[in-house]
């Protein structure tokens, strides 16, 4: 199978896409000439034109106003935040009313939107470009909210959140943009569903549930125990709304004790959410040791490179996380 860059497997997802429906169109701030902050866009411009890709004010709750009312109206909206920390600004639009509509009008309408945003830190960008707030979007009923961690899961998730007739937050993580792997060819189709997370190793000593760029720094991780005999699974989330509780809890029971791993802050982050769905369930039963959360400190990103590389979690504290529950 070839291999293609993450940032290659999102704008196939949505060139694929908005070929075969003209409903299909994305809009945001420097999407189209520049071709995206981060390149994703690049050449789609070109392609669809400036009905289809169009570049906006920088109006982030302006962008995803449109977006909502877009969407109601039977379009099928793209949106790119350049920052995912810019969500704070189009909260209204995107808590308020585009999560809410489907339930206030009993379901009569629908509001097929895709919120895409890189996430998380690593480049430099300090304390206002490189937060993770996966867990503030995961507490509002009526949005879906998506983390993929390779480019083959990338493409077919964002296939499956452009369908969606809800709106859906799908977060790239900047590290990831230049990570290759494999993808099928543009001619073989395939989605992956929202609402599945993947092992991406099978282990039986020790769970890790973790998301997003998280998963091949723990994926090291495995491999290097692997080589002292310790035998890691890691579960990939996914997608953390809706989530697959009866995976997490499976895995859970398999090796009875769990870690959770994720970027953002540990307090209030999303892996208190995933320690309480196994604690609440059969698997509790099973457990060999308390479940065990590794977030991110509770600090602002620093600026600073070496500062920045330790406030979240390293391959070094993930190891030894893991050693700690054996």
């Amino acid at each position: 199978m070839r291999e293609i860059t993450y940032a290659e497997a999102v704008k196939e997802a949505m060139s694929e896409e908005m070929r075969k429906d003209n409903r299909i169109i994305l809009f945001g701030e420097d999407v189209g000439v520049y071709g995206g902050a981060f390149g994703v866009s690049r050449g789609m411009f070109e392609e669809f034109g400036d009905e289809r890709v169009r570049d906006t004010p920088i109006s982030e709750l302006g962008i995803v106003g449109c977006a909502v009312g877009a969407a109601m109206t039977g379009l099928i909206p793209i949106v790119e935040i350049m920052f995912s920390d810019f969500i704070t600004l189009a909260l209204e639009q995107l808590v308020n009313q585009g999560a809410k509509n489907r339930f206030q009008f009993g379901g009569q309408g629908s509001v097929p939107m895709v919120l895409r945003a890189p996430g998380g830190s690593g480049t430099g960008a300090a304390e206002q470009h490189s937060q993770s707030l996966e867990s503030w979007v995961c507490n509002v009923p009526g949005l879906k909210v998506v983390i993929p961690s390779t480019p083959y899961d990338a493409k077919g998730l964002l296939k499956s959140a452009i369908y969606d007739p809800n709106p859906v937050v799908f977060l790239e993580q900047k590290l990831l943009y230049r990570v290759k792997g494999p993808v099928p060819e543009p001619g073989d189709e395939y989605t992956v569903p929202l609402g599945k997370a993947d092992v991406k190793r099978e282990g039986k000593d020790v769970t890790v549930i973790t998301y997003g760029r998280m998963v091949p720094r723990c994926l090291q991780v495995a491999e290097e125990l692997a080589a002292k005999g310790t035998d890691v699974e890691v579960v990939d989330v996914r997608t953390l709304v809706p989530l697959d509780r009866e995976a997490l809890i499976a895995s859970a029971k398999k090796t009875g004790k769990v870690l959770i791993v994720h970027e953002a802050c540990q307090t209030g982050g999303f892996g208190g959410e995933i320690a309480a769905v196994i604690a609440d369930s059969k698997a509790f039963f099973y457990l060999d040791a308390p479940i065990k959360r590794l977030g991110g400190l509770d600090v602002p990103i620093p600026y600073n490179p070496k500062l920045e590389a330790q406030v979240v979690p390293t391959e070094e504290k993930i190891t030894a996380a893991i050693e700690s529950l054996l």
